[in-house]
């Protein structure tokens, strides 16, 4: 349960999906002048080197960041949260969610990340202390459970797991479930890989038999390397925010773009 390591698989094209997304929705909040609360169960260590041992070895930022960062508008806060994070921490370095969350919140807002790897967590939490974010090294479950509704009331949570833990599947609806009742205001995001065995698909007809308004987003693409089991990644939304749809159909094009490169 504790043996993913996301320093392999960093910039990739499922984190360019999930974080621009992500990044979408924060500056969105963040327009208005009140503040949120922002929820993640699984953060991981939150900065990663694209340079090292590990990104190279996989080489699925050449494939994901490198090469779509061009395609984004200049003004993206995805971009711009980007830049933010390389002139801190070098030219090689990629934010996880909980640091890309980060560069878009405002004095006043509150964080709240679990991760349950020690070293993970004690990088994490280093990484985290300038913007006083409340780090626990908790099963993020439990901690989303217990918090929620939080305060402030406005923000967002997201859903982050490895899905090592196989009954994840069928265990998110039901934690979803239990949140959206607690915290009916609050936009709930489950990232999800799409597998070549399908293994999504039961836990997404659960989702939308119990939320149909809630928003599905997918992107597809080819294998990161032979027999790798990946070929697309999903964002699921409860409360989705108004004008998401256009970001969508942004990525959309960005990765159908992959076909023609």
């Amino acid at each position: 349960m504790l043996s993913y390591q996301h320093s392999y698989h960093a910039g990739n094209l499922a984190d360019v999906q999930k974080h621009a997304l992500l990044a979408w929705v924060i500056d969105y909040l963040t327009q208005k002048d009140k503040p949120l609360s922002y929820i993640e169960t699984h953060s991981g260590r939150g900065l990663y080197d694209l340079g090292g041992a590990e990104a190279e070895k996989t080489g699925e930022a050449a494939q994901g960041i490198a090469r779509l960062e061009a395609g984004f508008p200049p003004d993206h806060p995805y971009l711009r949260s980007l830049a933010g994070v390389r002139a801190m921490h070098g030219a090689r370095a990629y934010p996880g969610s909980p640091l890309l969350a980060a560069m878009g919140l405002r004095e006043g807002d509150v964080m709240h990340l679990a991760e349950l790897h020690p070293q993970e967590h004690a990088a994490l939490a280093a990484l985290l202390a300038p913007w006083g974010a409340h780090v626990q090294k908790r099963d993020g479950f439990e901690m989303a459970l217990a918090i929620t509704p939080p305060t402030p009331r406005r923000g967002m949570l997201l859903i982050d797991p490895s899905y090592e833990v196989k009954a994840d599947y069928q265990t998110i609806p039901k934690f979803v479930g239990q949140v959206a009742r607690k915290w009916n205001v609050g936009i709930i995001a489950l990232w999800y890989p799409i597998l070549t065995d399908g293994l999504h698909e039961g836990m997404l007809r659960a989702l939308m038999a119990a939320h149909p308004g809630a928003l599905r987003h997918e992107v597809r693409f080819p294998p990161a390397r032979d027999g790798h089991r990946m070929v697309g990644s999903g964002m699921w939304m409860l409360n989705a925010p108004y004008g998401i749809d256009g970001e969508c159909a942004r990525l959309d094009a960005l990765f159908r773009g992959l076909g023609d490169a």
